[in-house]
C-alpha cells in the first residue's frame, strides 16, 4: 500500500455519515500498513479479514469468494491494494456486497500503474470504467464514486435499500 491508496480510502470513508459502523476490511495482511487506525480512529469497530492468517488479520477466510459471515453483516466494507490479487474480481465483488447491509458503503481502492507484486497473485490493473462495471454488474450498488489518481482507481458505493 501506498499513500495515494490512503488518502482514497480516507476521502471514500468520508461519505458515510453514521457516527457508529460495524467494518471489514478485506485483504488485512498487514506488510507495511494497515486502515484499522484510520477505522478505530473514527470510533468504529474494525475486523480484518484475509485468505492467510498473519499480522492484522481477525478473520481467516478459506474460500477467497465466500466469507463466514452472514447476508448483510457490515455497515462498511472496505478493500485497498488487494483487487488486484483476486483471480475472479467478478466473483468477489458479489461477496463484498453481499456482506454489506442495505445502505452500507463498499470502498475499493485498487492499481491502474503499478509494478507486479505478487500476494500470491498479481492478476488485475483497475481502470475507472472497469471498476464502474464490476459494481453496476452486481445490480445492487447505488450512488457510485469512482474516480483516478496517478497510481489507484477508488470506487464507493452505496448498497440499495431493500
Amino acid at each position: 500500500m501506498h499513500q495515494e491508496t490512503m488518502d482514497f480510502m480516507v476521502k471514500h470513508l468520508k461519505r458515510y455519515r453514521e457516527p457508529t459502523a460495524d467494518v471489514l476490511d478485506v485483504g488485512s495482511y498487514k506488510l507495511n500498513w494497515t486502515y484499522r487506525d484510520l477505522v478505530e480512529g473514527k470510533g468504529w469497530k474494525y475486523t480484518g479479514l484475509d485468505i492467510q492468517a498473519g499480522p492484522n488479520v481477525d478473520v481467516v477466510a478459506e474460500d477467497p469468494f465466500h466469507y463466514p459471515f452472514d447476508n448483510n453483516t457490515f455497515d462498511i466494507v472496505i478493500s485497498g491494494a488487494t483487487m488486484e490479487h483476486v483471480t475472479a474480481i467478478w466473483r468477489w465483488i458479489p461477496e463484498l456486497v453481499r456482506i454489506l447491509k442495505p445502505g452500507g458503503l463498499l470502498v475499493v481502492v485498487a492499481p491502474h500503474t503499478y509494478h507486479e507484486h505478487r500476494y500470491p497473485f498479481d492478476c488485475w490493473r483497475i481502470m475507472p470504467d472497469g471498476m464502474r462495471y464490476l459494481f453496476e454488474l452486481n445490480g445492487q450498488l447505488e450512488d457510485m464514486d469512482i474516480e483516478m489518481g496517478e497510481v489507484d482507481t477508488a470506487g464507493s458505493a452505496f448498497k440499495e435499500l431493500q
